[in-house]
C-alpha cells in the first residue's frame, strides 16, 4: 500500500478519497486553486498544495502543475477522481514518466475507452449493440450534416472526450443541427479541450443503466452489479439507484456479462462504469465507458458492502482483487441524491453565492453523506455546482424511496438558489415509486417537480399559493412591528415616551379608522426563468399584491378573492402555523438577505418585497432578459453592433459552472452595443446589450 497519495480533485470526491486514506493510514495530499483556498478538502487532507488561479485549465486541468505538486509532496501515487483529468491518458503517462503510480487503468484502456468514438468502433468489433452513429475523424460541419440525414433525426451531438453530460445536445431536426453543433462543440473544447464531437440516434426515452466493473493485473474482471441513472437533466445524472428496478435475471445477466467483456477486451485494471440505454423493448445498446469511479459509485457501495476507492488504491499497488464474483452479492437498495447549486425553474442555470446555511441530516448505517462544503463557504461559477449527495440504504426499494423523502425533508440550504425542492418532488413522484423513470422524465415533467403545490395541477414558475403570499406579508409586518419607527427616528430613539407613543409603532394604528396598504411581492426566479426561455413571450415577473387591513386587535389580508383574519405562530425552529381566511398551513421560513425563502409542502419558494418607496435605479436589472440571469462569463457575441434582427435572434452566450447560456432578442429590433466584452466577468442582474425595439 502507498504511504502518500495525491489527490488530483477537489470537492466531495477528494474528500471521500481522503476519508479512505485516513482509514487505512495512508497521507493524503490535496491540491487547490485560488477559488478553493479554504475549501472543505484542503481542510480535511494531511497537506495541501496549491496549483493556481480559478480557472480550471491553469489549475486543476494543467498536468504539469499537478505532477510537480505530487513530486514536491514526496507522494507515490495520484488518484484522479472523477472529472477534470481523471479520463485524460496524458496524466498517465506524465505520472509514469515522474515515478508515479496513476490510480486507474492502463493508458492503453483510457485512450480506448475515454475516446467514445473509439469505444464505438471496439463495441462494434466486439458484437457488443450500439445505437446507429458516426464516430470518424472527419469533423467538418457539412460531412456532419450529411452523416446525421443519414441517421435519422433526432440525433444527438456528443464530444468524443469528457464525460458528465457536457457538451451533450439533441438535435432535432437539420434546421439545427449548425448552431447545436457550434455550441457543442465549444462546450467540449472548454470542458475537455478537445472540440470533436460524434453523432448518435437518440431514443425519446430510454432508461440509462450502467454496470460498475473492476479488473486487476491478472486479467481478472468482475462486476459489482448494476444502476440505473436515469433522472437527469440536461443529460447529467440527478438520482441514482442500484439495483436497478424492473431488471428480469435475463436481462441482468446480458447487461453485467457484456459489461465485463467490454473490460476485458482493453485489458482493463482498476474501477471502471460501462453504460448502456435500454429501449421500450428493454434491448440494451452500449454508449460509453467511464475510465474512473463515478459520481454515483456510493450506491453499489451500499449495496455490496464494498469501499470501491479502497479497491482502487489496492489494485493500484498490485494486489488481486479483493473478492471473486461468487462473492460480491446484493443487499437491499440503494438512491442517492445529487443536491446542486442551480435553478429548475429557470433551465437548471448555476447558482452561485455564500452558503449562509447549510444542514444535512445526521449520517447513519441507513444514511450517507458526501460533501465537499460547509456553512459559509462561497460556491463560485468555475467549476461543478454540486453541494452534495445524500445516498440512502434499506432492505427494499419502497423503504429507500421513504428513507429518501425523509432525509430530503431535513435538508437546509440558505444563500444559493438549489434544486432541492425539485429533489422533494421527484422522491414523492409515484413515477420514482413505480420506478417508471427514463432520462426525459425531469425536464418533460419539470413544471411538476419544480412549482406546483401538492395536490394541484401544473402551474407556471410564477404561480405562488395563497398561503406563501399570506407567510411573506405576515413576515414582512412583524418584521416592521419589530423595527418600528423608533429605529429609524433619532428623536424617537432618545425620546423617554418612544415606547408608548403612537408615532413610534409600526403597526397600522389609526384614530377612529381602519388602516390598509398593499404589500408588493415578487417570485425570485421567475424573472431567470423567462431570461432562459428561447423566445420573448413569457410575461414579465408579475408582481404579486397583499392588501393588508389593520383592525383593532387583528390583521386581515386580501388575496386575490380571497379574504379574512390572518396570523403567523411559530411552531419551531424556522417552522411556522400560517393562519389565513378559514386555513391553517405549516410553513418553513427563512429570511435571506433581501430575500424570504418559504417551503410549503415538497416547495421552496424565493419571495422579495417590492417596496414602491425605495429607489431601484439598476436594482434587480435582471428583469430585462436582456441582463445576466446569473455570475458567468462572456464568451461569444452572436450579432453585430447596428445589425437589424428578429424576435428570439439568438445574440450572446455566456458560461457559468461549464454550461452555457443564450440571450435571445426579445422583440423585433436593433442592437445598439454590447456593454460587455468578451471574456468578461458578470453578475447576475448585469445589463448585457443595449436593444432598441423596432414594430
Amino acid at each position: 500500500m502507498f504511504e502518500r497519495i495525491l489527490i488530483a480533485n477537489r470537492g466531495e470526491i477528494a474528500c471521500r478519497i481522503i476519508a479512505t486514506c485516513r482509514r487505512l493510514g495512508v497521507a493524503s495530499v490535496a491540491v487547490y486553486s485560488d477559488a478553493d483556498a479554504g475549501a472543505l478538502h484542503v481542510r480535511l487532507a494531511d497537506e495541501a498544495r496549491r496549483l493556481g488561479p480559478p480557472p480550471a485549465r491553469e489549475s486543476y486541468l494543467d498536468i504539469e502543475r499537478v505532477i510537480g505538486a505530487a513530486r514536491a509532496s514526496g507522494a507515490q501515487a495520484i488518484h484522479p477522481g472523477y472529472g477534470f483529468l481523471a479520463e485524460n491518458p496524458l496524466l498517465a503517462e506524465r505520472a509514469a514518466a515522474a515515478g508515479l503510480v496513476f490510480i486507474g487503468p492502463p493508458v492503453a484502456a483510457m485512450r480506448a475507452m475515454s475516446s467514445k468514438a473509439t469505444a464505438r468502433e471496439l463495441m462494434l468489433r466486439a458484437g457488443v449493440p450500439v445505437l446507429p452513429g458516426y464516430q470518424g475523424e472527419r469533423q467538418d460541419g457539412a460531412f456532419l450534416a450529411a452523416q446525421a440525414e443519414q441517421i435519422g433525426y433526432p440525433v444527438l451531438i456528443k464530444p468524443v472526450a469528457g464525460g458528465g453530460g457536457k457538451g451533450m445536445r439533441m438535435v432535432a431536426d437539420a434546421a439545427e443541427l449548425a448552431t447545436t453543433l457550434a455550441a457543442c462543440q465549444r462546450e467540449a473544447r472548454g470542458a475537455f479541450g478537445d472540440a470533436r464531437v460524434l453523432l448518435e440516434k437518440f431514443l425519446p426515452a430510454p432508461r440509462h443503466v450502467e454496470v460498475q466493473v473492476f479488473g486487476d493485473a491478472a486479467g481478472t474482471v468482475v462486476h459489482l452489479h448494476e444502476r440505473d441513472c436515469s433522472a437527469q437533466r440536461r443529460h447529467q445524472k440527478v438520482l441514482e439507484e442500484a439495483p436497478a428496478p424492473h431488471l428480469s435475471a435475463a436481462q441482468r445477466a446480458a447487461l453485467t456479462s457484456a459489461a465485463c467483456e467490454a473490460a476485458r477486451a482493453v485489458g482493463y485494471r482498476g474501477a471502471g462504469t460501462v453504460e448502456f440505454l435500454l429501449d421500450a423493448a428493454g434491448r440494451h445498446h452500449f454508449i460509453e465507458m467511464n475510465t474512473r469511479i463515478q459520481v454515483e459509485h456510493a450506491v453499489t457501495e451500499m449495496i455490496s458492502g464494498v469501499d470501491l476507492v479502497e479497491w482502487q488504491l489496492r489494485i493500484a499497488a498490485g494486489e488481486p482483487l479483493p473478492l471473486r464474483q461468487t462473492q460480491i452479492h446484493i443487499a437491499g437498495h440503494a438512491i442517492e441524491a445529487r443536491l446542486y447549486a442551480e435553478q429548475p425553474e429557470a433551465g437548471f442555470l448555476p447558482a452561485s453565492g455564500r452558503l449562509r446555511r447549510f444542514e444535512l441530516p445526521p449520517a447513519s448505517h441507513a444514511l450517507r453523506l458526501e460533501t465537499g462544503v460547509r456553512a459559509g463557504d462561497i460556491v463560485g461559477i468555475d467549476y461543478d455546482p454540486m453541494l452534495a449527495k445524500l445516498i440512502v440504504h434499506a432492505g427494499t426499494r419502497a423503504a429507500a424511496v421513504a428513507a429518501l423523502q425523509s432525509a430530503l425533508g431535513e435538508v437546509r440550504i440558505v444563500g444559493v438558489g438549489n434544486n432541492l425542492g425539485l429533489l422533494r418532488r421527484l422522491a414523492a413522484s409515484p413515477e420514482l415509486r413505480d420506478g417508471r423513470i427514463d432520462t426525459g422524465f425531469i425536464e418533460r415533467e419539470l413544471p411538476r417537480l419544480s412549482a406546483a403545490p401538492a395536490g394541484q395541477p401544473p402551474a407556471p414558475a410564477t404561480a405562488v399559493p395563497d398561503a406563501v403570499l399570506a407567510a411573506a406579508a405576515l413576515w414582512t409586518l412583524a418584521r416592521e412591528r419589530e423595527v418600528g419607527y423608533a429605529a429609524s427616528s433619532p428623536w424617537a430613539a432618545s425620546s423617554p415616551y418612544a415606547a408608548s407613543s403612537p408615532w413610534g409603532r409600526a403597526d397600522g394604528w389609526r384614530l377612529n379608522a381602519t388602516g390598509s396598504r398593499t404589500l408588493w411581492f415578487e417570485r425570485v426566479g421567475a424573472m431567470a426563468a423567462r431570461a432562459s426561455a428561447a423566445s420573448a413571450d413569457a410575461p414579465g415577473t408579475p408582481r404579486l399584491p397583499v392588501v393588508v387591513e389593520y383592525h383593532p386587535s387583528e390583521t386581515w389580508l386580501a388575496i386575490g378573492e380571497r379574504r379574512g383574519v390572518a396570523s403567523l405562530l411559530s411552531a419551531g425552529t424556522d417552522e411556522f402555523a400560517v393562519r389565513f381566511a378559514d386555513t391553517t398551513v405549516r410553513v418553513s421560513l427563512i429570511e435571506d438577505e433581501a430575500e424570504l425563502r418559504i417551503g410549503l409542502g415538497l416547495d421552496q419558494y424565493r419571495m422579495h418585497r417590492h417596496d414602491p418607496l425605495q429607489v431601484v435605479a439598476g436594482e434587480r436589472g435582471a428583469d430585462s432578459s436582456l441582463a445576466a440571469p446569473m455570475p458567468g462569463r462572456i464568451i461569444a457575441t452572436l450579432a453585430g453592433v447596428g445589425q437589424t434582427v428578429a424576435k428570439g435572434t439568438p445574440l450572446l452566450i455566456m458560461e457559468a459552472m461549464k454550461m452555457e447560456h443564450t440571450l435571445c432578442a426579445p422583440a423585433n429590433g436593433v442592437v445598439r452595443a454590447y456593454r460587455a466584452a468578451v471574456g468578461a466577468q458578470v453578475q447576475e442582474g448585469t445589463l448585457l446589450i443595449d436593444f432598441e425595439p423596432q414594430p
